[in-house]
């Protein structure tokens, strides 16, 4: 598929070779390995392979701003890079342009970034951008595709599929949140059960009865984080009640 985007969005001086070299300028040895630690780099851990320069979150934004009218096509191959910076800052520009572009070019960025998923493989990268992007795309369209995501086998794709719900829950609407974390009980990994006690949290901060009925209903085979972070800002006798229900996985 050919990728467009509107031209206002367009500043040819703002070249991809020029944010490289800007991105490898700020490169900090002394915090490449804190960022390997940090992300799980080692064999066996789920951030296993990934590379990085060193850069801040913070230097990140700056040129993600700085860049931010680089051309799609531009911004997709920086996504595509071995080094974690790269992609967290394509997917900042990615943000912007989805915000300020219009129809044809927020469904061109939405369809790009779910057949991008491989290089959006960190929690860090799903959690910054995914709501703004898939979960805003979505908001008044069918949900059926987080469905699908949920079941993959690929722990970032379910990850996508659960937080891509924080959009929904902001306009309160809590359906699909429930019915993916449903999806996702029995999940076997840590970070699928933060990432969907922490949406189930974000339902009871707005509709406690919401969550309530659900844990209700699965709290006793919840693992045991996902039910953590769900009651968090439950009171102290509501977290006891459900933390002493009798397990059932």
């Amino acid at each position: 598929m050919r990728l467009s985007q509107d031209k206002s969005l367009e500043t040819p001086s703002l070249t991809l070779p020029e944010l490289r070299r800007a991105i490898r300028v700020l490169s900090d040895p002394k915090r490449i390995a804190g960022a390997q630690r940090f992300f799980k780099t080692q064999k066996g851990q789920y951030g296993y392979g990934d590379k990085f320069l060193g850069l801040t979150v913070p230097q990140c934004r700056t040129l993600a701003k700085t860049y931010r009218h680089l051309p799609l096509v531009k911004t997709l191959a920086l996504l595509h890079s071995p080094f974690h910076d790269d992609r967290l800052i394509a997917l900042l520009i990615l943000i912007a342009q989805y915000h300020k572009g219009n129809a044809k070019t927020q469904k061109t960025i939405y369809n790009a970034y779910l057949r991008s998923t491989q290089w959006i493989n960190n929690w860090d990268l799903v959690d910054t951008s995914v709501y703004k992007i898939v979960g805003r795309y979505l908001l008044h369209r069918s949900h059926a595709p987080l469905l699908t995501l949920a079941q993959s086998k690929n722990l970032w794709q379910r990850r996508i599929a659960i937080v891509s719900t924080m959009t929904f829950i902001n306009d309160k609407h809590y359906g699909t949140t429930l019915t993916i974390a449903t999806i996702l009980l029995n999940d076997p990994h840590d970070l699928i059960h933060k990432a969907v006690g922490w949406m189930l949290r974000e339902v009871g901060k707005r509709d406690v009865h919401t969550l309530k009925h659900f844990l209700d209903d699965h709290a006793a085979m919840m693992p045991r984080t996902m039910l953590r972070y769900a009651i968090e800002k439950l009171t102290q006798r509501e977290r006891l009640h459900y933390l002493h229900q009798p397990r059932t996985v």
